[in-house]
C-alpha cells in the first residue's frame, strides 16, 4: 500500500484532517461482490493490441461500459440498498448526481422495488436523465452544480424521512464500486498500474482498496479533469480543498470533496494524475475508432492519464478502466462520431 501518514479525516473547524477509522474493508469489498452475483455486474477485462503500441505497455481495459445501465454506478447503488435490510426494500430512496449515479440508484431502485427520487442539476445530460426516467424514477432539477443539488435533495429526504444515497458518504457504495477492482485482480495477475477517473472518488478508493489487499504493488492512479481537480487537489494538500467545476466530462465533477470518500482515497490510491479535457476527448475518439469502445468523456479519462504517464508505464502491465457510455449526441457531433 501507499505510505501514508495514519487514515485521516477532515474537520469541520477547520479542513484539516484527523483520526477516524471507518474505511472501505477487503471483507466488505468480496461480501458485497457476493451479494452482486445475483444482479450480473461482473465486466469483462480485456487485453488491447492497440492500446499497447500506443502506450508501449502491456494493456488490458476493465470495460464497465457492458452493465445494465452502462456504467458501474449500479455495483454501489445495489449494494447500499441490499445493505439496507429486507424490511425496507419497499421504501423510497433519495440522491443527487449528475446523472450516472442518479441512474445506478434508479436501477437499484427499481430491481428491489423500491421508489427514487434523484435530484439533478438543470444542466444535467438529456442522455442520463431520459435513462434515469425510464427506469421509473422521480427526477427533480435544482441548482448549477452536483453540490447544490445535494444540498437541496439532502434537505427532501430529510423533511420526507427517505433514506439518502451519498456517493462518496457511503461505505456501501464505495465497496460495491470495490468489486470492480477486485474482478481485476481475480482475472490478472502481477497488474503493475492500474487507472481509474476519478469524480466523487468512491470507484478509485474501492477498486483501490480491493487490487491492494491482493497485489499490494500495484499502483492505483486516479485520473480527474483539471475543470474538476478538488477531489485530486485535496488528495495532494491531505485536506479539504473545494474548486469551481467546469469541464466536459460531467462524470468527474466534484466542487466538494466527501470526507469519506477522500479519507478512503488518502489511505488506499498511489496518486493523482490531472488531464485537460482535450486529453480527454481525443481519448473519446482514439478508444471508438481505435478500439471500437464507445465511452463518454469520463470514462476515457484513465486512458488520458496513462498516456500522461508513457515514460513511467513502459514495458509493464497497466488496467485501464472504461467506467461510462452515456454520451450525448452533442459530444458525439463535437468528436465528429455522429451520423
Amino acid at each position: 500500500m501507499p505510505t501514508f501518514m495514519p487514515i485521516m479525516s477532515v474537520s469541520e473547524t477547520d479542513g484539516q484532517v484527523q483520526s477516524d477509522t471507518l474505511l472501505p474493508t477487503p471483507s466488505g469489498i468480496r461480501s458485497a461482490a457476493q451479494q452482486l452475483q445475483a444482479y450480473g455486474c461482473e465486466t469483462p477485462l480485456t487485453k488491447s493490441s492497440v492500446l499497447a503500441k500506443d502506450l508501449n505497455a502491456h494493456v488490458w481495459i476493465k470495460n464497465e461500459t457492458v452493465s445494465p445501465i452502462r456504467c458501474f454506478k449500479h455495483r454501489g447503488a445495489l449494494t447500499h440498498l441490499l445493505r439496507v435490510g429486507d424490511h425496507t426494500r419497499a421504501a423510497t430512496v433519495v440522491t443527487s448526481s449528475t446523472g450516472n449515479h442518479g441512474l445506478g440508484v434508479a436501477y437499484a431502485a427499481k430491481q428491489l422495488g423500491s421508489l427514487a427520487h434523484i435530484f439533478l442539476p438543470r444542466d444535467a445530460s438529456s442522455v442520463k436523465r431520459s435513462a434515469i426516467e425510464q427506469l421509473g424514477a422521480t427526477i427533480h432539477h435544482f441548482g448549477k452544480d452536483i453540490d447544490e443539488a445535494k444540498g437541496e435533495a439532502r434537505m427532501f429526504a430529510a423533511e420526507q424521512g427517505y433514506g439518502f444515497v451519498d456517493d462518496g458518504e457511503s461505505l456501501d457504495v464505495i465497496e460495491g464500486a470495490g468489486t470492480a477492482g477486485l474482478e481485476i485482480v481475480r482475472l490478472l495477475k502481477n497488474i503493475d498500474f492500474v487507472f481509474v477517473p476519478m469524480g466523487s472518488g468512491s470507484l478509485v478508493s474501492g477498486c483501490a482498496c480491493a487490487v491492494k489487499s491482493t497485489s499490494p504493488n500495484t499502483k492505483v492512479i486516479a485520473v480527474q479533469s483539471s475543470g474538476s481537480r478538488a477531489m485530486a487537489e485535496s488528495f495532494r494538500q491531505r485536506r479539504t480543498v473545494s474548486l469551481s467545476i467546469s469541464t466536459v466530462a460531467d462524470g468527474l465533477v466534484c466542487r466538494e470533496p466527501a470526507d469519506l470518500a477522500l479519507r478512503s482515497l488518502l489511505a488506499f490510491v498511489d496518486d493523482v494524475e490531472i488531464v485537460e479535457d482535450a486529453q480527454i476527448l481525443s481519448s473519446v475518439c482514439d478508444l471508438a475508432v481505435n478500439c471500437g469502445l464507445l465511452v463518454e468523456p469520463s470514462g476515457a479519462a484513465a486512458l488520458a492519464g496513462a498516456r500522461n504517464r508513457r515514460a513511467e508505464i513502459a514495458d509493464r502491465r497497466v488496467v485501464i478502466m472504461a467506467t461510462g457510455a452515456n454520451i450525448s449526441r452533442e459530444t458525439l457531433e463535437l468528436l465528429g462520431l455522429s451520423a
